[in-house]
């Protein structure tokens, strides 16, 4: 790469400009056609042996349908993450989630038809040749219908929803995107920033800086809490009411479904990291230790325990992230380079930008986009290589058919893990290391296996006892913020320090996952993720590059198969099975080991 890499990014592959003559035809069209569409299924006779073609040329419609919408949504997502404070951008979003709503109601028809079919006509179904790539999201799609209200109602929910529980969610976007806060530096100088500047500042080496970082922060945040408490119950009590019409048992019923896993291959999960804790509480152990402190503030857990932390300008994260995949992965490193010199990378600090990375993509035209801020930080560089092994994922997956290409959660937090891993090895094994350099990254490596073990399992608890709380009614914020402490507690054990700084009772209002109203539970699919990844670069420093090929293979699989049946067929292990996820938290052994031996 011989020119400075851009850090802003190019969507006019998507349409020419916002709402120009291109734009507005594309979602008058799709507006159009997907009324058209939910009558035609509508009237639909039930499905047999004798009109199951009939079926499934809908189900293509509808298939090309959803690409389109991805398309547009793909596109809005973008400006009005890079925008928040652009309220024709936030219009337009809203508009296509009324969109998302009617197909919605189009699956949810499908969903019925399906689930109600009698064995000989979802056979007639399932045996068409043209949907023999298709047979696992259909049968998932049965599943879910048999756990649905009537037609009449779920229609009724889907227009609800747009003005009721998405509501809440976009209204958290725009508010938190256009959020900022007084950080008063150590010199005493104050400065107003953007709060998607302030995650980068909590790994600051500089702990005044750190201590700044999130007490500037959470005066803002305090000052929202009822606003977000609002919505965080709206959001809960809309899903309880939902399930409870469905006839969904439990509230973890439908996360369960949506990523694809069994409830018990993610109960052994957690127990299992429960009974390994002590493997990355030695990791914050050593970081206390390393910062001369008997345990860590909430703001030191993501610190870098050395003076030496570098400070990484973008050009530099860029040639650090395709060095490592280049040397391990060459597909990968090909691809990262020809994505930046065609600018589908976010990563300049501004403001009004919205907190968070992500990666996006359009299913029309088979390109992804990458979303971040780049602050000039390892983190940063690690978060770049994270997001594109999303973008590689489904650059992987671009000639399946559509629904052969929507995999769950907790199979796509597997690829970015491995491309982190990717990274970590690449820098670690350069021969110029200086034992200065080397004890940073051995820090920076490590520094994720608390949030993977400790901190998501903690999201998941205390997301999971706020649910079981909003059965009974609202909860107060005095409440949230008693579960928010009591999680981070039970998850940290004697490492936080214990005082109020070693917790953030406000964590639950700054993290914006638990506010994406499209998926309940979306954190823990993370640290599924991570734990599978590791089993999966396990096999990788084996076999080296012999193992790529079956690592696209079940990249390719992700969207085709549930968890444990992709997992079965690539790497022949049983996730029910506790030693599995023991393997990947104990292949962290080494790594703490050479971190205990550091010396401040």
């Amino acid at each position: 790469m011989t020119k400075l890499p851009s850090a802003t990014w190019d969507l006019t592959s998507y349409f020419p400009a916002f709402d120009d003559a291109t734009y507005r035809e594309f979602t008058a069209k799709l507006k159009e056609e997907l009324v058209g569409g939910l009558l035609r299924v509508g009237g639909l006779a039930p499905l047999t042996v004798d009109n199951a073609a009939e079926w499934a040329a809908v189900f293509a419609q509808w298939e090309g349908w959803a690409v389109r919408l991805g398309h547009l949504s793909s596109y809005l997502g973008c400006l009005s993450a890079a925008d928040a404070a652009h309220e024709g951008y936030q219009a337009a979003l809203a508009a296509t989630s009324a969109q998302a709503a009617e197909l919605s109601k189009l699956i949810t028809a499908l969903e019925h038809g399906f689930a109600a079919a009698d064995e000989a006509g979802w056979a007639a179904l399932t045996a068409l040749p043209e949907l023999a790539d298709a047979r696992h999201p259909l049968t998932q799609w049965r599943k879910a219908g048999a756990k649905k209200m009537s037609a009449v109602e779920e229609t009724l929910a889907a227009d609800l929803g747009l003005d009721g529980m998405h509501a809440w969610g976009r209204l958290y976007d725009t508010v938190s995107g256009k959020m900022t806060w007084c950080m008063t530096w150590p010199d005493g100088r104050e400065e107003m920033l953007s709060m998607s500047r302030r995650r980068a500042l909590m790994a600051d080496p500089d702990a005044a800086v750190r201590r700044a970082a999130i007490a500037g922060g959470n005066r803002v945040w305090k000052e929202a809490e009822d606003t977000m408490a609002a919505a965080l119950n709206a959001i809960a009590g809309a899903r309880h009411t939902l399930y409870r019409r469905r006839g969904q048992g439990h509230f973890l019923d439908q996360p369960m479904h949506d990523a694809a896993v069994g409830a018990e291959t993610v109960a052994v999960m957690f127990e299992t990291i429960a009974a390994n804790a002590e493997i990355p509480r030695r990791i914050l152990r050593a970081g206390a230790r390393l910062q001369g402190t008997a345990r860590l503030a909430w703001c030191d857990l993501e610190a870098p325990r050395f003076a030496t932390a570098p400070r990484v300008i973008w050009a530099e994260g860029v040639a650090m992230c395709g060095d490592a995949f280049d040397a391990t992965y060459p597909a990968l490193g090909r691809y990262f380079r020809d994505t930046l010199d065609k600018r589908w990378v976010e990563a300049e600090p501004r403001a009004n930008k919205r907190s968070g990375a992500f990666c996006t993509g359009s299913p029309l035209t088979g390109e992804e986009r990458v979303y971040m801020t780049f602050n000039d930080t390892m983190g940063d560089v690690n978060t770049l290589a994270h997001e594109y092994g999303h973008a590689w994922h489904s650059h992987l997956l671009r000639d399946l058919r559509p629904c052969a290409r929507d995999y769950p959660m907790t199979l796509a937090e597997t690829a970015s893990t491995f491309a982190e891993n990717l990274l970590m090895h690449g820098l670690l094994a350069d021969a110029r290391l200086t034992p200065e350099r080397r004890a940073f990254l051995i820090d920076q490596s490590t520094n994720h296996a608390p949030s993977y073990l400790l901190n998501i399992p903690m999201r998941f608890n205390f997301e999971r006892q706020f649910y079981e709380e909003r059965r009974a009614g609202v909860v107060s914020v005095s409440r949230i913020k008693e579960l928010m402490v009591e999680a981070q507690r039970s998850a940290y054990g004697d490492t936080l320090d214990a005082g109020d700084d070693g917790v953030d009772p406000w964590f639950w209002a700054s993290k914006l996952h638990f506010y994406i109203s499209e998926l309940s539970f979306y954190n823990f699919p993370y640290t599924f993720g991570f734990l599978l990844s590791q089993a999966l670069y396990a096999e990788f420093v084996r076999e080296e590059t012999d193992f790529l090929p079956r690592y696209e293979a079940f990249l390719r699989l992700t969207g085709s198969a549930t968890c444990e049946e992709a997992v079965r067929q690539a790497l022949g292990r049983d996730l029910r099975d506790a030693a599995f996820w023991a393997d990947g938290i104990r292949a962290l052994e080494p790594k703490v080991r050479e971190l205990e031996g550091l010396k401040a």
